[in-house]
């Protein structure tokens, strides 16, 4: 590298081409760190990678950073920016194109919100020279997701196909100019060779079109005066198929092309009858040219449009495909070929059924059939076989694309390689699983060493057997929150505040009190960060409770009560039937301090005890952030 960039730091010297590029020069001279987006140095590797594939790319790219839409984008891009290049390079896109914020804005929102979106042909009135400009686009969203799978970014792809839509407007005219001429022989221009005397008499439209003087052409011209302006590629073929109609009498139809005398090349279709005597003779060739020009500038516009579409495919890490409307798949990109490892071809309609893993083929298939009746976006995991002959696994997603009246007119869609992550998840689940059984050991370990403690302090064997009981309860709830796989998952474990409870009371007698505790309510699910705070709120409730509440004599009765209040979710812990009159005790013991850590301290709530007549009442509001929190890291895609 001729100079330093934050985008190739690791990559070694760059490219003489790209280091010519404008919007790298732009990139290394702005100063970042007064945008929203800080640093380059600083930026996520996601966002780095993204930066480097739309300035190596010659498809206009744009990447909007950050919920603000900080704007980057490579060479393609300046044409489309017009007369706002390079002013909204690192501007946010909602201040550098604000007549299109609204939308801009509902992009940004869709595709960090997980969306990824497509518009073909979207219509917009710009100001971008100055003056108000009707433009058209295509447009192609998706996220840049960073290392902890949030979207740090949005890719635009952007391609400005205003020419083709005007042509293909134009076309629709000329199509209607064409069938009136074809009706009444007089709209483009009319011609009628007459054959034995050469003399070829026209219109002024059809003269000027073949730049013979409409003067001389209204009297006659000979057809050499027409055909000097046919192109000299064409001049051959145009005879040859005038000369088999004059032949045969039948109809005359051909399209070519005519040098104008400023040298712009205009398309025709010539369209005549020959008029064939008795003696086989042509007498006449009366006929009518129509200018295409138009309808053959949309056709290669599309066909630069097609090319367009096929680099770009090619150049995506993905395996891209297409398929019509029924599903019958009909081009697959370079990056199939290379991890199929198939002929091209060979997979096209349902060929591609065989590359499934037996296992996974029917429920692929299903979810595409699916798809295809409904219209519902398609995505689904599934393992394909790899040119080395082993199954990875994909993940394979589609969108439809619908004309102006809903109707799908195709599909594309991209397999993703999601193998090694795959594996990464698989390996992460097995060192969970063992970390999990050693802190459950631990437990174990340490509720033995309170025994043994208790033996040879016999004076400590109440305090012992509190505290053996309280680390068991935080046994329990580790056992209650911690990883399992599907096999190892009990049946019945619910990861949720009533189903703990249910687990934490166990030791106390549930199965013979069934009776007599009741849950009501709202239930909710926890996280492991607030299972263990819960458990030990739970465990005191109930250890007070088997001595001197409810659970204390035979007619007690327990109600654990839940309620979602907004953002909050209340626990009731509600004992009943206690036939001695029920006081709040002179003192705090140690018990009472425990769950107002537990629950104040821990899980940023409040505690509430009341004492009725018939028993204690404990009212606990958690914050819902605070149950539902995780102290797992988040996998990664």
């Amino acid at each position: 590298m001729d100079s330093y960039s934050p985008l190739f730091s690791r990559v070694g010297r760059i490219p003489a081409k790209l280091a010519a590029s404008e919007m790298l020069g732009r990139f290394n001279g702005t100063n970042w760190k007064t945008t929203g987006l800080g640093a380059a140095e600083s930026w996520p590797d996601a966002l780095k990678a993204a930066c480097r594939m739309i300035l190596t790319s010659p498809i206009p790219m744009a990447l909007l950073a950050g919920r603000e839409g900080i704007m980057l984008y490579n060479d393609g891009y300046i044409a489309i920016a017009g007369g706002r290049h390079p002013q909204c390079f690192g501007a946010s896109v909602l201040s550098a194109w604000p007549e299109v914020a609204e939308f801009n804005t509902d992009i940004i929102g869709r595709i960090f919100e997980g969306d990824s979106l497509s518009f073909k042909d979207q219509n917009f009135t710009f100001h971008r020279n100055g003056v108000a400009e009707n433009v058209w686009l295509d447009l192609d969203y998706s996220p840049i997701l960073g290392d902890d799978g949030s979207t740090v970014a949005v890719l635009a792809l952007v391609v400005e196909t205003t020419k083709r839509v005007m042509a293909e407007q134009e076309l629709a005219q000329s199509r209607e100019q064409l069938s009136l001429a074809l009706g009444s022989s007089a709209i483009v221009g009319t011609w009628d060779w007459h054959v034995p005397e050469d003399r070829v008499y026209s219109d002024e439209k059809f003269a000027r079109l073949y730049g013979v003087d409409p003067q001389v052409a209204s009297h006659g011209a000979p057809i050499a005066d027409f055909i000097r302006a046919i192109h000299p590629d064409d001049v051959q073929s145009v005879g040859s198929a005038m000369q088999s109609a004059m032949q045969t009498g039948s109809r005359f139809s051909k399209e070519y092309r005519l040098v104008q005398e400023d040298g712009s090349i205009n398309w025709v279709l010539a369209e005549g009858q020959p008029l064939i005597d008795q003696n086989g003779q042509c007498i006449r060739f009366p006929g009518i040219s129509v200018d295409i020009t138009a309808q053959k500038d949309a056709v290669e516009a599309h066909a630069r449009s097609e090319i367009g579409f096929r680099t770009l495919a090619n150049a995506m890490p993905q395996m891209v495909w297409s398929t019509l409307p029924d599903g019958f798949h009909d081009y697959y990109n370079a990056r199939w070929y290379e991890f199929t490892g198939v002929p091209e071809g060979s997979t096209d309609g349902e060929g591609w059924n065989g590359m499934f893993h037996e296992e996974d083929g029917e429920r692929a298939w299903a979810v595409w059939r699916h798809s295809l009746q409904t219209g519902d976006a398609y995505q689904v995991e599934y393992r394909l076989r790899h040119h080395s002959g082993v199954y990875r696994w994909v993940l394979g997603r589609a969108l439809p694309i619908r004309d102006d009246n809903g109707e799908i007119i195709r599909w594309y869609g991209t397999c993703t390689d999601i193998h090694d992550a795959k594996m990464v998840q698989a390996e992460r689940e097995i060192v969970a699983h063992e970390l999990s059984h050693r802190i459950k050991n631990i437990f174990s370990v340490l509720s033995g060493i309170i025994s043994l403690s208790a033996r040879s302090a016999p004076e400590s064997r109440n305090f012992a057997d509190l505290l053996r009981k309280r680390i068991e309860a935080m046994g329990r709830a580790h056992d209650f929150v911690r990883p399992h796989s599907r096999t190892s998952r009990p049946v019945d474990l619910e990861t949720s505040i009533f189903g703990l409870s249910q687990r934490l009371l166990e030791p106390f007698g549930l199965e013979e009190m069934d009776n007599r505790i009741v849950f009501a309510g709202d239930d909710t699910v926890i996280g492991d960060s607030a299972a263990t705070p819960l458990a030990l709120l739970l465990h005191e409730l109930a250890t007070n409770s088997a001595k001197y509440g409810a659970f204390s004599h035979p007619n007690g009765r327990l109600t654990i009560a839940g309620l979602h209040d907004q953002e909050n979710y209340v626990l009731e812990w509600k004992e009943s039937g206690n036939p001695a009159i029920v006081h709040q005790p002179e003192q705090e013991g140690f018990g009472s301090r425990l769950m107002k850590i537990s629950v104040e301290g821990q899980l940023g709530g409040q505690f509430q005890r009341t004492w009725d007549e018939d028993g204690v009442r404990v009212r606990v509001s958690v914050p819902l952030a605070s149950i539902l929190r995780s102290s797992k890291l988040a996998a990664r895609p």
